[in-house]
């Protein structure tokens, strides 16, 4: 018998619309990237074993971001480490880059940060919104990630997700732009978006 053909290369996914999808380990996803057949250029994360390609990110987007981040590093205890768009790898599924993540200095190796030590992971989602929500927010808490904010730049109103579960969060709530943003384990960097200066539609 040959030996190259006793099972499948790998174990498929059930996709949303009941087609089967092949699933990818990190492994195999990185040595994509090594070989050149994924690229920056292409711009994708892997979520669950399953490649999806990102959206482009709009004006709004950047300039919020940006606003957030200049915010966060002056406030910003000096223990603590704030990366934007980290190509992040908390297990063997995933590879992610979301907009800002919070963790301990002590943290050498940031690619690789547990879940569980993440202090606040910020996502700003404009035409990403359905994706962040729907997807990567129940896969932050199966992750563990005990804070995620997904931002919406148009109305900059912020659903803020605490005690994650194996399903989601617990807890869901929505902050309106003239509310103060204040993170559990980072108090020091609460924040009002419309502080930030940025224009509402």
């Amino acid at each position: 018998m040959n030996e190259h053909v006793t099972r499948p290369r790998r174990t498929p996914t059930q996709a949303a619309e009941g087609l089967p999808r092949w699933r990818w380990t990190l492994e195999e996803f990185e040595r994509l990237v090594e070989l050149g057949i994924l690229t920056e250029d292409d711009r994708v994360e892997l979520i669950g074993g399953e490649l999806i390609p990102m959206a482009a990110k709009a004006a709004r987007h950047e300039n919020l971001k940006a606003g957030l981040e200049n915010w966060i590093y002056r406030r910003l205890p000096s223990e603590l480490r704030l990366v934007v768009e980290l190509g992040w790898r908390p297990d063997n599924e995933t590879y992610c880059e979301p907009d800002l993540l919070i963790f301990p200095l002590r943290f050498r190796q940031v690619t690789k940060v547990p879940a569980c030590e993440v202090h606040l992971l910020v996502e700003v989602a404009d035409t990403s919104l359905k994706y962040d929500t729907g997807t990567k927010v129940p896969m932050y808490a199966r992750l563990g990630v005990r804070e995620a904010w997904v931002v919406n730049p148009v109305t900059l109103n912020t659903r803020v997700h605490r005690q994650p579960l194996a399903n989601g969060y617990a807890s869901i709530i929505e902050i309106r732009p003239d509310e103060t943003l204040t993170p559990l384990l980072v108090p020091s960097i609460a924040v009002r978006l419309r502080d930030l200066g940025i224009d509402v539609d």
